[in-house]
C-alpha cells in the first residue's frame, strides 16, 4: 500500500478534480480523505494479522499496511476494531473474531 498517499495524487490517478473526490468520499462514506484511506490500511492489517501463515511482526504488518506510525496505527486500528493490533491477532488466530 502507498504510505504517503494524497488526495491530490489520487485525484490525479482518477482524473478529477481533488475537491470532487473529497466531496464523493465525504458523501459516499461519511469520512475525510484520510479516514477513508485509514479504514482501507486497517482492513488489510486485519487481514494479515488473521493469516496464521503469515509471519510478520506487528510492526512489519503496519508497514505493509501503508502505515508510518506505530501510535497511528494502534489508534487507529483500536478505533476501528475494539482491539489492539496483538490482542486482535491473538482473538482471530483462535478463532474468537473474524478478520
Amino acid at each position: 500500500m502507498h504510505p504517503n498517499l494524497t488526495l491530490e495524487q489520487l485525484s490525479r490517478k482518477l482524473g478529477a478534480p481533488s475537491r470532487e473526490v473529497s466531496r464523493a468520499i465525504n458523501q459516499g462514506f461519511g469520512c475525510n480523505f484520510f479516514e477513508f484511506v485509514s479504514r482501507y490500511r486497517i482492513d488489510e492489517a486485519k487481514s494479515r494479522l488473521a493469516d496464521a501463515a503469515n509471519q510478520a511482526n506487528i510492526l512489519q504488518t503496519m508497514y505493509d499496511s501503508g502505515f508510518n506510525s506505530k501510535s497511528v496505527f494502534n489508534t487507529a486500528f483500536k478505533k476501528e476494531t475494539g482491539f489492539t493490533p496483538s490482542e486482535y491477532r491473538r482473538r482471530a488466530l483462535q478463532g474468537d473474531i473474524r478478520p
